[in-house]
């Protein structure tokens, strides 16, 4: 199993890697093969399952794919673009297509939010048919949405299922478990960031990796400068007022309104920062989605605002590939996906990978890596995926701040013991791919059961 770092850690926009960035991923590589250059006159319907179509407005899934179908793609995304497609579509219903070509399209007829007929491969599913101007149907391809941006078509989707998948990347250190990484580690006498760089190393240059690290953590600083920067309501409906910028200042004000720890403010303000971008469709980048994605740049810069380095590249590259270690583990026993076993995969997943993070760069062991990523995971066990109106706000937003602080947390117990401890990181993993399993899709990124039908009851 390899999954690489730039695969965990993607630049994209927000709200959702799941239901905006897969979704408009998807679109767009459906558009390259069925739509580009067809020469006979076309429609184009998409239909979504699952929890697309519950949660699909509130996290602009069929804005993101419009986007897709006119040739956008997340790391490029151009705002000004989109705006541009979707003012041509509500004033004369013409679509620009990837080719540049125009054709009919009505987003209230053909973007279709079927919440009665969830689709059996994943609980983000969606159906692309193009039709000539009769309706008969030329030709159509399902696609999931698997989480954290990452997309497959209904038979890639089999063969992943089926460890058939093809074009697997031969690496020196083929790691599929904890238990397998631990013990590859230990024979190499190599860090987890080693051993993961050596995998890199098999398809990318050291030149390369060095600068794609740097590039991901640039963009995720600078998620957080804007978020620190900019107040004002959130879009979506729920009125939610930006808190970043006034955490942070009250932070190094030293107002006295409570007895928290001023730097676990600090990293509690970091990790909303980057979550209210978010949820203002901002540049961010998944990690390893967008929903948790404020956690694992919050811990880094709570560690280099620590530390001070002169240059912090080494310490960002050891972070970075350390928690893409764990986090690539996680999703390949079990999930990332908030719509597949709730939040506890995504804040879950996020503290996991920040914990491991921060205790490799403060010079903990493997093994000490590997009992903080458990400790994190273990206490997000059954967090549900439960978003008010389907916005990625409540609660997602102080989730982040929460995940956060138990990461840091996590990393400060693991580092006080010698790396021995009652319970493996692959149990927990493997507890929470069960627990998602048995959670009622009511809890699982639908909006249909807990916090989201609970407000306000007062």
């Amino acid at each position: 199993m390899f999954l690489s770092v730039f695969d965990l850690f993607k630049i994209g926009v927000g709200p959702s890697s799941s239901h905006t960035m897969g979704p408009m991923i998807a679109a767009r590589r459906f558009a390259s093969t069925h739509i580009d250059g067809e020469a006979r006159p076309i429609r184009i319907k998409v239909i979504l399952h699952g929890s697309l179509a519950f949660t699909g407005k509130g996290h602009a899934t069929d804005a993101a794919i419009i986007a897709g179908l006119s040739g956008q793609l997340p790391e490029t995304y151009d705002a000004s673009r989109a705006s541009e497609v979707l003012q041509r579509l509500r004033e004369e219903g013409q679509l620009i297509c990837c080719d540049g070509k125009e054709r009919p399209f009505d987003p209230d007829k053909d973007i279709v939010f079927d919440r009665k007929s969830p689709l059996e491969g994943h609980a983000n599913g969606m159906v692309f048919v193009v039709c000539d101007l009769s309706d008969a149907e030329i030709g159509r391809e399902v696609w999931y949405s698997i989480g954290g941006g990452f997309v497959l078509t209904e038979s890639e989707l089999e063969n992943e299922k089926s460890k058939e998948a093809s074009g697997s990347v031969e690496v020196p250190y083929p790691f599929e478990t904890a238990a397998e990484m631990l013990s590859m580690a230990g024979a190499s006498g190599k860090s987890i960031a080693q051993i993961k760089l050596e995998n890199e190393l098999s398809s990318l240059s050291l030149q390369d990796i060095e600068a794609g690290l740097t590039k991901v953590w640039q963009v995720m600083s600078s998620c957080i400068e804007r978020g620190l920067s900019r107040n004002g309501a959130l879009p979506g409906g729920l009125n939610l007022e930006r808190r970043a910028q006034n955490l942070a200042r009250d932070q190094a004000g030293g107002v006295p309104n409570n007895l928290s720890t001023p730097l676990l403010d600090k990293v509690a303000a970091y990790a909303i920062a980057v979550n209210e971008e978010n949820a203002a469709g901002g540049q961010v980048v998944t990690a390893p989605t967008n929903g948790a994605a404020g956690i694992v740049p919050a811990v880094l810069k709570y560690a280099l605002d620590q530390l001070d380095p002169r240059k912090p590249e080494p310490i960002v590259h050891e972070y970075l590939l350390t928690a893409a270690a764990i986090g690539g583990i996680i999703k390949h026993n079990a999930s990332i996906s908030g719509a597949e076993c709730g939040c506890q995969a995504e804040v879950g997943s996020a503290s996991a990978m920040a914990a491991a993070g921060l205790a490799a760069i403060s010079g903990g062991t493997a093994a000490q890596i590997e009992n903080a990523a458990e400790i994190a995971l273990e206490h997000h066990l059954g967090m549900t995926c439960d978003p008010v109106l389907g916005l990625v706000q409540v609660p997602c937003i102080e989730r982040n701040a929460m995940g956060s602080i138990k990461a840091i947390t996590a990393s400060s117990l693991a580092l006080r013991g010698d790396g021995r401890h009652f319970m493996p990181l692959d149990a927990c993993i493997e507890t929470m791919r069960q627990t998602g399993v048995d959670m009622h899709e009511r809890y699982k990124e639908t909006s249909l059961g807990g916090l989201a039908v609970n407000f306000p009851n007062c």
